[in-house]
């Protein structure tokens, strides 16, 4: 079976269409045919419809420009996902297209009646008419919120599969037409690693389309040379269908691939993005129909579509009359071709032209488009000889067609270089933006770089892609001389821009904006491109100005009478093209890690939670064990899988003073053999965590963090020790050593009966203090902590015999009722110790003294990290303090984290913590609350789900065992 179109061209006209492959989808309810290879967009230009869309303000007929996802004319919805760029994503079996921004009907538009008050919306309105009279901003709000975007977006709406990786280079070569495959090549061949990426589902860029002034079997076997030489150069990553859509600092590139968010880090960028063709601007030069050469050409050599059954052309350039050849070839009527120049641009063709009856106008431009009722949209366009001066004059001629194709010149698709700070500035010598500061670690080449003439776009890739390579370390500068294409002189028309009495000379087709327009604006004093791109809201359409910045900037600066200047362009921001939320959403790229014990927890029921980028056992079992693992603690004995504490050596003569510039206690006379707790902020004061530090000798320290902050904590240690220059190292030991923590009240006699080589007695081995010795024949330094509020050791084992200690200790337990211990039932017994868990309990804003830490704060040290930040803050009056809390209805509601404190009508805090326990009999927690309302006695309305207040009054902690008898027994 073929699919067949009468739109269709013959081969090899549509070199990525399989046409035995038909496609059935369907537009607007109507049922259709596409071949593999098509995108939404040429399938249905395939069946005769430019129409695709409705544009924003004045919801004008619109079709697809580039081609190229460079336009937002494209933009369809596709079932439940809106703003779909109709010219790059495939088409694919069963697809359900709708146009967007429609009321009624696409060919019968209800809304384009706004059209008709366009006189009464100018330029700026909406800064001026809708807070008059008061009140009248409700009304509009509804109004506006309604008319606001295009696609609609469904709540019910299933993302597919998302996800992030992370990728390495020497060079990135971003866009892989001839200059970027010329470059990849050249930096591959001195040694350097190239990642090669492109937007387009094939390689070769312009080579896929463009004539180049030359015969296209010749361009085809180029393209097939060069990306043959790509695919087999060792050294040489490619990454397809892929845009970078940013620029950031350290050369941190995204991008896009659709379905994965790549995050690149390269040593240097090659960017050979290309340009994109410049709108002419006449009266209806937005309407279906109405094409650029490029997007033409890239309809018929890609997908094999005819562009319309009669063909007209202006061009300032030669581009316009290598369009005018693959007409000719492809057996397309040309109506007329209009030649801005007064001589042509192309003289061979030229003649070529007159010999075949073409007709042919030089010096002449266009007027208007004769708008059409046919899905075509256009039936004919109005031509008038130019002036000397570039401007309309004289009798107007009347050109019959059904398509419209310009060539006037193009812009540089430079955005992510201004994303890392470049700067394109108006050049007149070749009449368009240049790049005129290029960012660090970035080179450019092609016609980004207005190198238009394939020799020259080739060399200026080599050139680029040698220095790139000799910058990242590899090989040697190009010794070749980088020099201006002499062809980029004639590409681009000064001003190809021609206002018309009746208006609809659109500039800017996301925001349906003129040429009166912007000369209002300059009129309003905006006279600035900035100035006017704000006022009129200009580029900030999905298309970012990419074909109307360069018009803008003629305006403006025309109706400025500031003609003389050198402008820049205005503010590029990423992203390049618009990126989904699915995409930024997706599942990042994070290691898992995994304890010794987890395959033991798996075979014991446990339920798995993530803590960090670890898994830790939530509960063994259902969660209604919670509370047996509770009273196991309490009662008799449990053990808890506790390997993802960070733990970190220091060692040296300067380790006691590094510890007490890095944490907010005083370790300079800590005991050897002896624990301290250990609280760290960051520089503004913040509680950032917390841990215990063991003195193993006098120029030795063991010290413990939090789950996640390990990598943080380290790396932060490492950056101090380089601007202290103390005399110490430090080793990031997480990885390296496992830890398990036995507590309970029957622990002692537990451990005790095991062989070992270390004292467990209550006066040899007291409360906060650590012995290293042999447990079971397995080394071990034994902490004496207590954060579960009981009797209890903290084992820290080497990591491969760490199971082994285990599964001993699990044995041994078994006559005293031992039970493994998961992380539920642990926050539960720590609560009721009242002990916090940074990141919990604090937030990135947190003080010692608004958590109840001020304990752990010396005062007699002369610096520490955040110590400077912690005494301004201690001198101003606190607006929050953590308290204890319990509910006055213990069978009551639960409130849940972060439900709000109440009182009347304002939110005093919030509930860090809470749990029902069984030890106390009462449910508990912690919460921020009001200073005043943090003294003991004072109750607060917690707001809880649906809505129900509940009280709770203020308590003193711990809850549990306020003495500390059971964990110093």
């Amino acid at each position: 079976m073929t699919a067949h179109s009468k739109e269709r061209l013959s081969p090899p006209w549509g070199k990525l269409i399989e046409r035995d492959q038909p496609i059935e989808f369907s537009f607007e309810g109507q049922p259709l045919n596409g071949c593999a290879g098509d995108t939404i967009a040429s399938a249905l230009a395939a069946n005769g419809s430019l129409l695709i869309s409705r544009s924003f303000k004045y919801h004008r007929p619109r079709g697809a420009w580039s081609f190229a996802g460079l336009d937002a004319n494209a933009y369809v919805q596709v079932g439940d996902r809106p703003n779909v760029p109709g010219d790059q994503v495939a088409l694919e079996p069963g697809l359900r297209v709708q146009a967007q921004n429609v009321l009624g009907s696409l060919l019968n538009d209800h809304g384009r009646i706004a059209g008709l008050f366009a006189r009464f919306m100018p330029v700026g309105f909406y800064y001026r008419a809708f807070f008059r009279p008061r009140g009248a901003w409700r009304y509009w709000e509804r109004l506006i919120r309604r008319s606001a975007g295009l696609g609609k977006i469904s709540r019910h709406s299933m993302p597919g599969y998302h996800d992030k990786q992370y990728l390495f280079a020497d060079v990135a070569v971003i866009g892989a037409g001839p200059a970027g495959l010329e470059a990849a090549l050249a930096a591959a061949r001195q040694g350097a690693e190239v990642l090669l990426v492109d937007d387009g589902p094939i390689l070769g860029g312009s080579l896929n389309y463009a004539r180049f002034q030359r015969p296209p079997e010749e361009i085809a076997q180029l393209r097939d040379k060069l990306v043959t030489e790509v695919m087999r150069t060792p050294g040489i990553s490619v990454l397809g269908n892929t845009t970078c859509s940013g620029w950031f600092s350290d050369n941190w590139l995204s991008l896009d691939g659709g379905d994965r968010l790549y995050k690149l880090r390269a040593k240097e960028v090659v960017t050979c993005t290309g340009s994109v063709e410049q709108p002419m601007v006449f009266r209806n030069n937005d309407l279906p129909g109405v094409l650029p050469a490029s997007g033409v050409q890239r309809l018929m050599r890609l997908y094999g579509v005819r562009p319309g059954a009669r063909v007209a052309i202006v061009t300032a350039n030669r581009e316009g009359y290598d369009l005018c050849r693959d007409l000719w070839d492809a057996g397309i009527e040309i109506a007329a071709l209009l030649d801005l120049n007064e001589r042509p641009a192309d003289p061979e063709t030229h003649a070529w032209m007159l010999e075949q009856g073409i007709m042919v106008l030089c010096g002449h431009g266009i007027s208007e488009t004769t708008p059409g009722r046919a899905k075509r949209c256009i039936t004919g366009i109005v031509v008038k000889p130019l002036s000397a001066a570039g401007v309309l004059a004289g009798g107007e001629r009347h050109v019959s067609c059904d398509t419209l194709v310009t060539s006037a010149g193009y812009s540089p698709l430079a955005q992510i270089l201004c994303h890392a700070g470049g700067r394109m500035v108006y050049d007149r010598s070749v009449n368009s933006f240049r790049l005129d500061a290029c960012p660090p670690h970035a080179h450019i080449a092609g016609s980004i770089n207005h190198c238009y003439e394939l020799d020259a776009v080739r060399q200026d890739g080599r050139i680029a892609g040698r220095d790139a390579a000799a910058a990242s370390g590899y090989g040697l500068q190009s010794s070749a001389e980088r020099r201006l294409d002499p062809g980029a002189v004639g590409v681009n028309h000064p001003c190809p821009i021609f206002p018309h009495p009746r208006g609809k000379e659109f500039v800017d087709f996301d925001e349906d904006l003129t040429i009166s327009d912007f000369e209002n604006a300059v009129a309003d004093g905006f006279d600035h491109p900035e100035l006017a791109k704000r006022y009129s809201t200009a580029a900030m359409g999905p298309s970012q100005g990419r074909l109307s910045a360069l018009n803008v900037m003629r305006i403006v600066q025309r109706a400025a009478g500031n003609e003389s200047g050198q402008p820049e362009a205005t503010t590029q921001r990423p992203p390049f093209k618009p990126v989904s939320f699915s995409v930024l959403a997706g599942r990042p790229f994070e290691p898992e890690r995994l304890t010794p014990m987890h395959h033991w927890h798996l075979d014991h029921d446990a339920a798995m939670m993530p803590a960090g980028l670890w898994q830790r056992p939530s509960v063994y079992g259902h969660r209604s064990r919670v509370a047996a693992e509770v009273m196991a603690v309490r009662e008799h004995v449990g053990l808890v899988d506790v390997s993802t504490l960070g733990g970190i050596e220091v060692r040296g003569p300067d380790s006691a003073e590094f510890l007490n510039r890095m944490y907010t206690f005083a370790y300079r006379k800590q005991a050897i053999g002896s624990i301290r707790y250990l609280l760290m902020t960051d520089d503004t004061g913040s509680i950032s965590d917390d841990g215990v530090a063991c003195r193993r000798a006098q120029d030795h320290y063991y010290i413990t963090t939090t789950s996640s902050g390990s990598d943080a904590v380290y790396r932060g240690m490492l950056r101090h020790i380089a601007e202290w220059r103390l005399e110490l190292e430090i080793v990031n030991v997480t990885s390296a050593f496992a830890a398990m923590n036995l507590a309970g009240p029957q622990s002692r006699q537990l451990i005790t009966q095991l062989k070992s080589d270390i004292d467990f007695s209550a006066t040899a081995f007291p409360y906060l203090t650590a012995r290293q010795g042999h447990l079971c024949g397995v080394p071990v330094l034994a902490m004496r902590v207590g954060f579960v509020g009981e009797l209890g050791y903290e084992l820290h084992v080497p990591w491969s015999q760490a199971l082994t200690l285990w599964e001993r200790l699990i044995d041994a337990g078994e006559r005293y009722g031992l039970e493994p211990v998961g992380v539920e039932a642990q926050r539960v017994l720590r609560l009721e110790k009242g002990h916090i868990i940074v990141g919990q309990d604090t937030d990135g804003l947190t003080f010692p003294q608004e958590a109840g830490l001020e304990w752990a704060v010396s005062q007699s040290k002369e610096y520490f990290v955040g110590g400077p930040a912690i005494d301004i803050l201690n001198r101003s009056e606190l607006t929050r303090k953590l308290t204890g809390f319990r509910l006055l209805d213990a069978k009551g509601p639960l409130p849940e984290e972060c439900h709000l404190v109440i009182r009347g009508h304002d939110i005093t805090g919030r509930v860090t913590s809470v749990a029902r326990s069984e030890t106390l009999d009462s449910v508990i927690g912690l919460a921020y609350v009001a200073p005043d309302q943090a003294k003991p006695g004072e109750h607060f309305e917690i707001k809880a789900g649906n809505g129900r207040m509940v009280t709770a009054v203020s308590v003193e902690t711990p809850f549990y065992d306020p003495e500390n008898l059971r964990q110093q027994m």
